[in-house]
This record gives structure tokens, sequence and C-alpha cells, in this order.
């Protein structure tokens, strides 16, 4: 058994204090422009058009996630909606800041006439890096607890309120699950495929890893199944179709491979 004691703030000085869970975004945003940099020749994109993506990046994905949260929390935002600008506070959705991302992509594709399907391929790479990184502040913060198991590796969360009880330790499984995405993705960028195939693949993945890292996390129940888990049903059926409906070739070409 682990008792969770890890301090979420990096630096602390007066006024001054960096935060893991802030630093794991800011890594993650440079990480996403370290990338398209290196890709934009491929893209057709400037060094200048890189940070103006981002900049539509980080409104989606800020955007997105607080809308999102409502789902979790709505009496906690319906009761007082100025709370929705709080975001210093916490409570950022994946699902909603995935739709977020999509959408500002999409606007800023079309307003700089790129290739949408090709630049998702690209952005998931760094973006499934990124929100492993979100999940190990997530741990570090001592946030979203896992459910009770006393098992070898259990972590006790009681100093962050989560009880005097051993939990599992959800936000680790999620890293992990991610990092383990990321690889599979870097693989698929290797080869040449359809427009959109990888991003899909980041889609599929990470909404089946979803679906299975909530059974070990204590959350609310909406008939038998967490929120995140019902968002994520969805991810992995519309992937499913699309691949049926669109990848046939490349699916068939990844089982020769």
């Amino acid at each position: 058994m682990y008792i969770h004691n890890l301090n979420p703030t990096l630096l602390d000085v007066g006024p001054l204090e960096i935060r893991w869970y802030g630093l794991a975004y800011v890594l993650g945003f440079l990480l996403v422009v370290w990338w398209l940099n290196k890709k934009k020749d491929q893209l057709g994109i400037s060094k200048d058009d890189t940070w103006d993506l981002l900049f539509y990046i980080m409104i989606g994905v800020i955007a997105g996630a607080r809308i999102f949260e409502v789902f979790w929390e709505p009496s906690y935002y319906l009761s007082n909606p100025l709370n929705f600008f709080k975001i210093w506070q916490g409570g950022m959705s994946f699902h909603g800041g995935f739709v977020g991302i999509v959408v500002a992509v999409w606007i800023y594709c079309k307003k700089k006439q790129l290739d949408f399907w090709k630049m998702a391929d690209i952005l998931s790479i760094p973006a499934i890096f990124a929100l492993a990184l979100g999940r190990i502040a997530n741990f570090i913060n001592g946030e979203l607890w896992g459910r009770a198991w006393d098992g070898s590796w259990c972590v006790n969360f009681k100093n962050t309120g989560g009880g005097d009880v051993c939990r599992h330790p959800s936000t680790i499984y999620a890293a992990v699950k991610r990092f383990a995405v990321f690889g599979w993705l870097v693989w698929l960028s290797k080869k040449e495929w359809t427009p959109g195939f990888i991003f899909w693949n980041f889609v599929f993945f990470e909404g089946l890893g979803r679906f299975i890292v909530d059974f070990f996390r204590e959350d609310t129940l909406w008939f038998s199944l967490t929120i995140g888990q019902w968002f994520s049903v969805v991810m992995v059926l519309v992937a499913i179709c699309v691949f049926k409906t669109k990848y046939k070739k490349d699916c068939k070409m990844f089982w020769r491979a």
C-alpha cells in the first residue's frame, strides 16, 4: 500500500505558483508545436501557422473540456454559471476537450484550405502523449480516485479527500494505456495509410481503453456504466463504422503486414 502524499505544486514563490497539472498542459502544447514544426513541410504550413493553430487548439480544448464537464457536475455549474470560467479549480473533461480540438482544427483547416484528415493523423500522436502526461498530473494531484481495492499496489488517498481506504491507482492505469496507444500510433505512422486512418485508430483505442479503465475508477454510474464509459462507447462504435465504410483497404493492408 502507498499513502499518497505528493505535493501538486511544483514551485510556490510569493504570488507565483506552478502546479504539475498546469505544467502538463504547457508541455503538451509545446510538444504539439514541436511536432507540427517537424511535419510542417508535409502539411504545407509555416512556423507562424503552427502557432496560429496552437491558439485554435488551446481555445478548443479549454472550451470543450469545460462544456462537457457539466455532464459530471450539473448542479455545480447550473447553480452558478460563473463556475464555468473557474478553470483554475480543475474540472476538464477528456471527451469535451477531444471534441473541442476536433472542431477547432477543422475550422482552422477549412480557413487555410488544408487537408483536415492529414492534420488529424499528425496531431493524434502528440495529443495522446500529452493526455498521458495529464493523467500522471491527475495522480500527483491525488484526484480521480480509483475504486476501493486492497491489492499489493493500492493507494490510499486520505490526504486528498479519498477517505482512509486503499484504492486502484486508476489514473496510472489510464496513463499507461495512453502511452501504449502512443506507441501504436507511432508504429502506424511509419507506414502509408489513407489520411484519417491513424486518427480513427486514436479514437478507437482511446475509447476502448477508457471504457476498460473506468471499471477501476470511482465514479457515478448511469445504467451500470460511468458517463465516461458511455461517451467512450460512442467513440468505439463510430470508429468501427468508419473503419468498415472508409478504410476497408487499410484494414486489409494492416492484417497482411
